[in-house]
């Protein structure tokens, strides 16, 4: 493997890493997210575009995914959701962004790789590339938005 390869698996380990441990986090671990994803960002366009074509292996767990959100954005509580640039009202039931749901689509193709890299690194590369100049890599630069968000207002931190 590539040094930019294994860089990227090291980081999309961490992530999976703290995303698993999300039952028994203490108040740092949205902290030491927003370390995280900043790295991940660089590391991914490290990796550059490759064909970015329709080849693209993912196929979700739904039942899992969901169970993953729902204890995401239950952990998270009031600091899950936030305004998308489209939102027009200003309640919060209209917020359309939610940080649980980003994360939890970045965790499930960080880990779709992971699964891939042993057997197809080749495969894990593209679908890393690909998956997230077509799908996660919005949800990662609005994770890193909201979060610094959340630390410009000190709210990084339990409640």
């Amino acid at each position: 493997m590539n040094l930019h390869i294994e860089e990227m698996a090291e980081i999309a380990r961490a992530y999976c890493g703290l995303i698993e441990k999300v039952e028994v986090a203490d108040s740092s671990w949205l902290r030491e997210m927003s370390v995280l994803l900043p790295r991940l960002h660089a590391c991914v366009e490290a990796l550059g575009t490759g064909d970015c074509g329709d080849e693209y292996t993912l196929m979700p767990d739904l039942d899992a995914r969901f169970e993953l959100f729902v204890l995401l954005r239950d952990l998270l509580g009031n600091r899950d959701g936030y305004w998308m640039e489209f939102d027009v009202a200003r309640d919060s039931q209209s917020m359309s962004g939610s940080l649980a749901d980003d994360l939890t689509d970045i965790y499930c193709e960080l880990k779709h790789g992971l699964r891939l890299l042993e057997e197809e690194p080749d495969q894990a590369l593209e679908d890393w590339r690909n998956g997230y100049h077509m799908h996660w890599g919005r949800h990662l630069v609005d994770a890193e938005r909201h979060l610094y968000e959340l630390r410009s207002q000190n709210r990084l931190q339990g409640e």
